[in-house]
């Protein structure tokens, strides 16, 4: 008797370590789920900075893809003038603050006409029409955008101008061709991105915008795009760097319709 209730009292003990090891497991397995939720969640704010929702929710879907494609997408590059000798003058906590409140507005007018962000290079902008989805009026969203550009900015300089400190002033260009898309980058920093001669067309058209003295350029791709209630002018064909023969493009004046 003594024996079967000896081996009774060890079975119960087995028994309630057996519980208490279940439940520290469960809390453990709990807890590290919290955990890898809490980090995936950190990881989706922290990317969908460097790229949109769209793209963030396919790698985590699928997992990271070296795929690319072609896509026929209007790129737009924006850029300060002169910004490298104003920001000698000016103090580098200053000189921050402005740069973000520049870059602010003009992402928000390219987010607002259904464009991409693409990235900051220096104190420019490079952004994307078409690209993440087809878009048929892509290139029309790209000069309202740079439209919407020259707008805030006029409010912005106001504003400058209330704190005494010197106004801004833009170079957009914007050029319509064909390009490779797709995420780029390696294990460490990825991006999505397009590469292509059409992305260094819209960098020298916007380039050009010091040559002739304008603050939106566009090329002839551009402007067969285009909704004719745009006012374009023509400005004089210019030599460029990479490209056979001069380029012509076309000076925005403005929208003489309803966006």
């Amino acid at each position: 008797m003594l024996i079967a209730w000896a081996a009774l009292l060890a079975a119960v003990v087995v028994f309630v370590l057996h519980v208490r090891r279940t439940r520290t497991t469960r809390a453990a397995l709990v807890r590290r789920i919290e955990r890898a939720a809490g980090e995936l969640e950190a990881l989706q704010r922290a990317f969908a900075r460097f790229a949109p929702a769209e793209v963030v929710e396919d790698i985590i879907a699928q997992g990271v893809s070296t795929r690319s494609e072609k896509k026929e997408v209007t790129v737009l590059f924006v850029d300060l003038k002169d910004f490298t000798t104003l920001g000698e003058h000016l103090d580098p906590a200053v000189l921050v603050r402005v740069l973000n409140g520049y870059f602010e507005r003009m992402s928000r007018a390219i987010t607002d006409h259904r464009g991409h962000v693409a990235k900051f290079i220096g104190d420019g902008v490079m952004a994307l029409f078409g690209a993440l989805e087809a878009n048929p009026w892509q290139t029309n969203d790209a000069v309202h955008a740079a439209l919407a550009m020259r707008a805030t900015l006029a409010d912005y300089n106001l504003t400058l101008a209330a704190e005494g400190l010197p106004a801004l002033a833009i170079g957009v260009g914007i050029h319509r061709g064909t390009v490779i898309a797709g995420v780029i980058g390696s294990a460490e920093l990825m991006e999505y991105g397009v590469i292509g001669s059409s992305v260094n067309v819209a960098s020298r058209v916007e380039g050009l915008t010091r040559v002739h003295g304008v603050d939106i350029l566009v090329t002839a791709a551009v402007r067969d795009a285009l909704d004719r209630r745009f006012d374009l002018r023509a400005m004089a064909p210019h030599d460029v760097k990479g490209l056979p023969g001069a380029l012509p493009t076309f000076a925005v004046e403005g929208f003489s319709g309803a966006p």
